[in-house]
Parts: C-alpha cells; sequence; structure tokens
C-alpha cells in the first residue's frame, strides 16, 4: 500500500509538472467533455455532444473517461482521452473549450484561452457548497472545503441553470460572480415531448417487458459512508424479497445509485425483476421509462417531474440527514411533489398507491412545485448552449 501511495504521489507531481507547459491551442475548434470526473459518459455533457456532432462536424469532439471506460468509448465510435494520461494533459490544455458537470482538481490547470462550461448535475435540495455548515468528508475541512469550492466555481465561465431558484443558490453557495444561463439542462431536452413509440423502443433496448410497470429507485449517497475520499458505500434500505412478493408479478424495479456510490448492488436471484441500472449512460431515457419514481435526498425528482408522473419520497434516515450531514433548501415535509414514507411498510403501500395514480397533472400541490421549477423546459437547452460555444470558438 505504502509503494502504491507512493507511485501515486509521484505521477501526480508529473502530472502537475506537464500542466504548466505553455501549451499552444489547436487550430481545429476542440471541444472536451467530462461527465462525473470520467466515470460516465452521459448527462448534460452527452446531450451537448449529441447536438454538436449534429450541428457542427467541423469540431473535434473529446471525451474524458476513465480507463475503465475506453471500451466503451470505442465501442460508441467517440473520440476519448484517458484520465490521467500525459494525452489528457496534452488534449485538455490544447483545447478551447471544456465541458463538465462537476468540480475538477483543484490541480487541474485552466489555461486563459480555455473556456469552461459548467452543466452542474441537478437542482439542489441538499445545501451545496458554502451552505453547508459542517463538513465531513475525507480529507478536507469545512473552511478548506468552502475556500475550493469558492476558488473551483470562479474557473468556470458560465454555469448552466434549471431555474430562478437554482440561479439564487448557485450564486451564493459558490460564491460564484462569473455568467449563469438560466436554460435548463441540456440531459432533459429529451423530456419535454415524449411519445409513447420512444418509450416502447426504449424498453425494448433495456430489455423491460412492455406489460410492466416500472419504479424507479435513486437515492443519493451519505457523506459519511465513505471507503476513501470520493468513493461512498450503500445498502438497499429495503428487503428485495418483500418487494417483489408484493409487486413482482406486474412490476419490475430498477436501481440507479449516486455516480459517488462504489459498492455495486447485489441483486443475484431477482433477474428479470430487478436490474441495476446505475452504468446507464443517459438517466433521461430512465425517467421516461419509469412509471413512478423512488428517491430520497436526491434531485433527480427536480427533473422526473418534468413528466408529471408519481414521485415517493424514501428518508428513512431523514433526522440524521437532516441535522447532522447537510440540511435543505426546501421545507422537506412541506414542498415535496409527492408521498413522504419513512419506513418499508410506508414504502410499500406508497407505491402502490403511486401505480394506481400515474398521471399527476390533475394534482394542485403537484402543479405549484412544477411550475416553480420545471416550466423553463422547453427542449432547447442543448441548442442553445451549442450556440454559446460557437460564439466561443
Amino acid at each position: 500500500m505504502y509503494l502504491i501511495n507512493f507511485l501515486r504521489k509521484v505521477k501526480r507531481r508529473f502530472l502537475v509538472y506537464l500542466f504548466n507547459i505553455n501549451y499552444k491551442p489547436y487550430s481545429q475548434p476542440t471541444i472536451v467533455f467530462e461527465s462525473f470526473g470520467g466515470r460516465q459518459i452521459s448527462d448534460s455533457p452527452l446531450a451537448i455532444y449529441k447536438e454538436l456532432k449534429k450541428t457542427h462536424p467541423e469540431y473535434r469532439l473529446v471525451w474524458v473517461v476513465n480507463k475503465s471506460l475506453a471500451t466503451q468509448a470505442e465501442k460508441n465510435g467517440y473520440d476519448y482521452v484517458i484520465r490521467g494520461s500525459f494525452k489528457w494533459v496534452r488534449t485538455i490544455e490544447k483545447a478551447q473549450v471544456w465541458v463538465e458537470n462537476a468540480r475538477l482538481p483543484q490541480w487541474v490547470r485552466k489555461p486563459d484561452h480555455v473556456k469552461l462550461i459548467q452543466t452542474w448535475h441537478g437542482t439542489p435540495l441538499k445545501k451545496l457548497g458554502l451552505d453547508i455548515e459542517n463538513i465531513t468528508m475525507p480529507g478536507t475541512t469545512t473552511e478548506l472545503y468552502h475556500q475550493n469550492f469558492v476558488k473551483e466555481a470562479n474557473r468556470w465561465d458560465v454555469l448552466i441553470s434549471p431555474n430562478h431558484y437554482s440561479t439564487d443558490i448557485f450564486r451564493h453557495a459558490f460564491g460564484y460572480q462569473n455568467e449563469i444561463a438560466e436554460i435548463g439542462y441540456p440531459r432533459n431536452d429529451k423530456l419535454a415531448n415524449p411519445t409513447e413509440t420512444q418509450i416502447t423502443e426504449l424498453k425494448h433496448k433495456m430489455d423491460i417487458p412492455l406489460d410492466k410497470k416500472v419504479v424507479m429507485y435513486a437515492p443519493t449517497y451519505r457523506d459519511n459512508q465513505f471507503f476513501q475520499k470520493g468513493k461512498y458505500s450503500f445498502k438497499l434500505p429495503f428487503s428485495l424479497k418483500q418487494f417483489q412478493e408484493r409487486f413482482g408479478e406486474d412490476t419490475v424495479l430498477l436501481l440507479r445509485m449516486h455516480y459517488l456510490i462504489s459498492n455495486a448492488m447485489d441483486i443475484s436471484g431477482f433477474e428479470g425483476f430487478a436490474y441495476d441500472v446505475s452504468g446507464y449512460a443517459d438517466i433521461s431515457e430512465l425517467y421516461l421509462v419509469t412509471d413512478l419514481l423512488v428517491t430520497d435526498y436526491s434531485s433527480v425528482f427536480f427533473d422526473y417531474a418534468y413528466l408529471k408522473r408519481p414521485i415517493l419520497f424514501y428518508p428513512y434516515d431523514y433526522e440524521v440527514y437532516k441535522d447532522e450531514l447537510r440540511g435543505f433548501y426546501l421545507d422537506y415535509q412541506k414542498d415535496l411533489p409527492g408521498e413522504i414514507a419513512y419506513n418499508p411498510t410506508e414504502l410499500r403501500d406508497g407505491i402502490e398507491r403511486g401505480l394506481a395514480e400515474l398521471d399527476m397533472s390533475g394534482n394542485q400541490r403537484f402543479n405549484t412545485f412544477y411550475d416553480r421549477f420545471c416550466k423553463i423546459n422547453a427542449g432547447d437547452a442543448s441548442k442553445k448552449v451549442s450556440e454559446k460555444i460557437q460564439k466561443i470558438i
């Protein structure tokens, strides 16, 4: 272990040295895309990539991926570089635009000629950045975390916001001084006007039976449940067996873990009923096939609400999370667009009620939430970001 850590430090120092070389930008317009630190090829960066691929074939579009995603990138025909390689340093330093959806390490240098478009990855429910009063993450302190967050945020040239609520929070939580484009998230464009044909094709693609309803469980990670810095653990807070016994005849369950959760879900013995879709690239496609969303404190419900389908909240550790970890911007027990279940029995009962009413467009509480957080979505955010990049290039 000592030798491994030593070699990592040596490599880090070498990469820092490479970043300090004065690279000249490529003559060909080059845009670099990275999703969740190279862990995925997904989210708003993927939506923007697809738009630029269609509208600007003259641009070079490059993905930054971890080594484990190299095969996936090649299979899909993506131009890519491996994060942490010499080619990675050289490519991103010579590009004109970076498209990111999460924070970058402080030691990654952003040249003056680079414009960084930060799409971020969700409307905030739980507190962010400077608004977190007590940091329990490994490898940092509250003061240092705040300092680094502000420093990193102000390397962004444009920050994408999904609604005015988020814009206000981003300004003070990130200490952010630069441009905010309040246009909606590109990843949600396809939620604007979905068709039954589109949903059927997606179910075929995912091998989901057409005659069954779909429940998706998409929780967030817990700051105090970590293996090491940047890697968190999670255990399902309900019994798959009991879930299958009650709903298995006409329902399937999708499990979508947060990108920081490192341990795989064990669904052995539940094949055909439970699907681990944590690695599925496009979460918007998962929303489209889902009839009912179950979550806790994740921001996924803000996006899923575009579809006006039922949402059930399962904060089984509510008191701990509220008081000891993050805290919330909204009143969790009053402002959410769905029922709240606090234990497995309430969870199963709530799912049964939700599956009996799949259209929430007639629910006044839901519509109030929709008007505040979702109304901006017109299905053209990717196009607007593409036009902004065209002006930068």
